[in-house]
């Protein structure tokens, strides 16, 4: 118990301190924010700061933080140290330089920046990729409430139903003015959030000694031997960092009212998130007693397993918690999935979104295709997982991307360009991570461990050594100027 309140100590610590850092590299000033100089009614609209917060902790949050968490902790109490080292040196500076790059481009999407700081070809492999990333975030966050609300309603109600009507929502939450209905509907899902994870972690820590929260090792503890690297950081990825992200921020980026508000709303929604993933971890590892028990537990999946931890820690309360948070979070999270998508696909296609017409005409083909793979997800047993793991290796590879696009910009722009380690040694670290999970997987290349370990490492010493050389062009044009 003590290294989990040592680690929420670390987190608040993490927020004030290296929050401010981060700040001071990117130095925010005084210009005119997309709220105040576009101002189009639908997607540029000033919010109050606490209600950006919450609408920004919910679009990146959802059941992320619980689902990866639950599923990290399967390695043991090491993955306290990833959510908390992950959140304040990765997740939450790519949260915020992902904004406030994005407010200082008109509310460019992640894969317009790519192209500004990139170069053209990485900005239209990013339009596909973040594309085809959000498209499957919609669906994964389609599937699992549909799935619960099946085994809670009559029969003739099944998870087809239940996609439908979620699918129907996404519609009208993808088409409407930020503020009228997501605007007005999170802030209230946001707290909900933050209850139920107050209620879970009071209900362990006052529960007389029933459960034992154990302390941070490094010893791997998955019962199936699963190496720790990479799988435990592609596992965990919204608790600590998630590429994701990257296309959400951007949304909340055009309804600031100022960029000094940027570090307690990206920044800070991040720490939180990861306070949320730091419950959800010790409440599996303690709930279950040994992984073993709580790797069982999952294969009758992530939402029965918060639902059997909600109501044996906390009872009824526990379990209406339980049902609203797996049901309720996730789809907020799909459904600014698709609205990030409409958003990149209109500037890709040059498409006013003013006009409804022009938001029907991009919103009702990512629909189909969301439904289309929903169907495929509710007919294969092993649906749902197939999807899961492509879209965290996706996630965690465009927070690689993200980082990169963010040291350019830091490179190009920040008055003290050594500022821009920030970002280039996360965004390195996170390149090792994706090409050594895509290269060992199963749904990857299947290659030999050792093979694996030294390619993520050199593709990593490569881009970390292109960053160096382009660092010092930049330094040394500089002083010639």
């Amino acid at each position: 118990m003590i290294s989990l309140l040592i680690s929420f100590a670390v987190l608040i610590i993490g927020y004030i301190v290296y929050g401010r850092i981060t700040e001071k590299i990117f130095a925010p000033d005084n210009r005119q924010t997309p709220a105040v100089a576009i101002n189009d009614g639908v997607d540029c609209v000033p919010m109050k700061t606490w209600k950006a917060f919450l609408v920004q902790l919910l679009n990146i949050a959802g059941t992320g933080p619980i689902f990866g968490a639950l599923m990290g902790a399967v390695f043991g109490p090491v993955v306290f140290l990833w959510i908390v080292l992950g959140s304040i040196l990765g997740g939450a500076v790519h949260d915020y330089m992902s904004a406030m790059i994005s407010s200082r481009n008109k509310g460019a999407s992640i894969a317009e920046l790519s192209g500004t700081y990139l170069g053209k070809a990485a900005k239209w492999i990013m339009r596909i990729f973040s594309v085809v990333l959000l498209v499957l975030c919609g669906t994964v966050f389609v599937t699992s409430p549909a799935g619960l609300l099946d085994k809670l309603t009559p029969d003739w109600m099944n998870g087809t139903f239940w996609a439908v009507i979620i699918l129907i929502y996404y519609l009208l939450a993808t088409l409407m003015p930020i503020d009228k209905l997501i605007g007005k509907l999170y802030p209230v899902f946001g707290i909900l959030l933050i209850i139920m994870a107050v209620a879970v972690i009071g209900g362990i820590l006052f529960s007389g000694g029933k459960y034992t929260i154990p302390e941070i090792s490094f010893k791997n503890l998955h019962p199936d031997g699963t190496p720790i690297w990479p799988y435990m950081f592609i596992t965990v990825a919204c608790g600590a960092i998630s590429g994701f992200h990257a296309t959400q921020s951007p949304m909340i980026a055009k309804c600031i009212k100022t960029e000094k508000e940027g570090r307690k709303i990206f920044y800070g929604a991040m720490i939180s998130e990861s306070v949320i993933a730091l419950v959800w971890a010790a409440a599996g590892v303690s709930f279950y007693g040994t992984t073993q028990l709580l790797n069982e537990a999952l294969k009758s999946g992530a939402s029965n397993v918060v639902y059997e931890i909600s109501t044996g820690v906390l009872g009824i309360f526990g379990g209406i918690l339980a049902v609203a948070g797996v049901i309720i979070c996730p789809i907020t999270s799909g459904d600014t999935a698709f609205r990030s998508a409409r958003l990149i696909l209109a500037e890709t296609f040059h498409l006013e979104q003013k006009k409804i017409k022009n938001r029907l005409l991009i919103t009702i083909p990512l629909l189909i295709a969301g439904g289309l793979l929903t169907v495929f997800a509710i007919v294969n047993d092993n649906g749902f997982q197939i999807i899961w793991r492509y879209f965290s290796w996706s996630n965690q590879t465009l927070a690689m991307i993200a980082l990169w696009v963010s040291t350019k910009y830091l490179i190009k722009e920040c008055k003290y360009r050594l500022g821009s380690l920030i970002t280039a040694l996360p965004a390195a670290f996170m390149t090792a991570v994706s090409v050594t999970y895509i290269l060992i997987c199963e749904e990857g290349f299947s290659l030999n461990q050792t093979v694996s370990y030294i390619a993520g490492a050199v593709v990593a010493f490569i881009a970390f050594s292109i960053y160096l050389i382009v660092l010092l062009r930049n330094i040394h044009k500089s002083q010639n100027t």
